[in-house]
């Protein structure tokens, strides 16, 4: 199938599947090409670009995709790898979660601050509180 069709068939567009033939994620032989010069995208690589969605679907980098895939291509993929991955990423998730909000935390108390001092919104900056420790 051509580009287009792949693009329909999987969601993607044709951008995108350049993109990830351009990272190495897919790949299309010399052989696989039309005597235009077309290429001529398989069946299998519409599967791979199916499994490349759902796995960035879960959050994953396309490096982290890469790595996936790799493991799918000498056939050390399991569901016990694949849990431990996912329970990673759910783990730093979990982490980004509470870094943001201990900054949304830190904003709030600053406006708090700003509210508390009656802040002159045309003073320098040098007394904004929210920018200017308190020693």
């Amino acid at each position: 199938m051509l580009i287009g069709e792949l693009s329909s068939r999987c969601g993607l567009s044709r951008d995108t599947i350049r993109f990830y033939e351009k990272h190495g994620l897919i790949a299309v032989g010399k052989k696989e090409r039309r005597y235009n010069n077309y290429k001529e995208y398989s069946e299998e690589t519409l599967q791979r670009l199916m499994s490349i969605k759902l796995i960035k679907s879960f959050g994953f980098t396309l490096n982290e995709v890469s790595e996936v895939l790799d493991m799918i291509d000498v056939n050390e993929a399991t569901c016990n790898n694949m849990s431990d991955k996912i329970e990673n990423k759910v783990k730093r998730i979990d982490e980004k979660i509470q870094e943001l909000i201990n900054v949304r935390t830190l904003m709030l108390n600053g406006l708090k601050s700003c509210q508390e001092s009656s802040c002159n919104p045309s003073a320098p900056y040098d007394n904004c509180p929210i920018i200017v420790p308190k020693l």
